[in-house]
């Protein structure tokens, strides 16, 4: 079975004024070990196009969409949306709407194709930006426009969320909790940043706060014990994932102790919903995961489950 790989130059030319760890070089892991690991020939690529108002104001608020656009600096000028670290530059918007709008185009294509799974390989990440606001390196909520654009644009009912990026994914909660439409699932290390999540009260909201040093063993129990039987009872007409491979054993930003194979896992177990309760149907959309290594061979461990038959 094949895949769907979206991305764009574009994501590549969102860059900060010095070392950062989210940085364009992460794109470019990804690609040297698709190559280096022989799955090229199951990817079918495509160009991500420019996301569009309409679908951003299905999570975004105008004002904030406004401030952004209005707050884009000149040549050679950066600014910050937090105050912190989520930077942006004069290239930062463009790449912003290429990557929310390569996971619309990806929901486009597993639903009207054969081709039912899909990855998005952009940047910047997504998961942090609420209704109105961006932060933690995050100005669209990537998974968020695609899901409602599943809602909206196609028709479904029922959209699966899965976000297992070391971080807790606050923007998209804020942005679908209490619709009943949507089931969001996220685990992450607590308490560490963004500081959220481990006390929510919400029906369609399932939060799976782990303490440091977690493993592979940990993780898969709490996510059979808590995320999958949700998701089967949930019956969804399609399964998005928030993928953040920086809960690598390798990878400093955080301090959990995954590998390549737990990536593995979760993504078989997760496609193995998609296919009894929506025929497949999966877009899975980069977020984080900065030990370039490790980004790139737990992204073809993902990609190497999406395409087997």
């Amino acid at each position: 079975m094949k895949t769907f790989f979206i991305s764009h130059p574009d994501c590549l030319q969102h860059r900060a004024p010095s070392a950062h760890p989210e940085c364009p070089e992460r794109l470019d892991a990804i690609d040297d070990q698709l190559i280096r690991s022989g799955i090229e020939p199951w990817l079918r690529h495509r160009e991500a196009p420019l996301v569009t108002r309409e679908q951003l104001l299905r999570v975004h608020d105008a004002a904030y969409i406004d401030a952004l656009e209005e707050g884009i600096p000149g040549p050679g000028r950066w600014a910050t949306l937090d105050g912190g670290d989520t930077y942006v530059g004069e290239h930062s918007l463009q790449a912003a709407q290429r990557a929310a709008g390569a996971v619309v185009l990806g929901v486009d294509l597993v639903l009207e194709n054969s081709t039912h799974t899909a990855f998005c390989s952009v940047r910047p990440p997504g998961h942090h930006a609420g209704r109105d606001y961006g932060m933690g390196f995050c100005l669209f909520n990537n998974v968020a426009v695609g899901a409602m654009h599943a809602l909206e644009a196609h028709g479904l009912s029922r959209v699966a969320i899965v976000d297992f990026d070391v971080h807790h994914g606050n923007g998209t909660e804020d942005i679908v909790r209490d619709d009943p439409r949507l089931l969001f699932c996220s685990s992450f290390q607590h308490p560490f940043y963004p500081h959220t999540g481990a006390d929510t009260r919400s029906d369609n909201v399932i939060n799976l706060p782990l303490p440091r040093d977690t493993d592979g063993a940990a993780l898969r129990a709490m996510v059979t014990e808590r995320c999958l039987p949700a998701l089967e009872a949930f019956d969804p007409d399609l399964i998005m994932i928030s993928a953040g491979f920086d809960g690598h054993l390798e990878d400093d930003m955080a301090n959990f102790r995954l590998v390549e194979a737990d990536y593995e896992w979760l993504t078989r177990e997760l496609h193995g919903i998609a296919q009894r309760h929506c025929d497949g149907r999966l877009v899975s959309v980069l977020e984080g995961g900065y030990a370039l290594s490790a980004l790139g061979r737990s992204v073809v461990a993902h990609l190497k489950v999406l395409t087997e038959e």
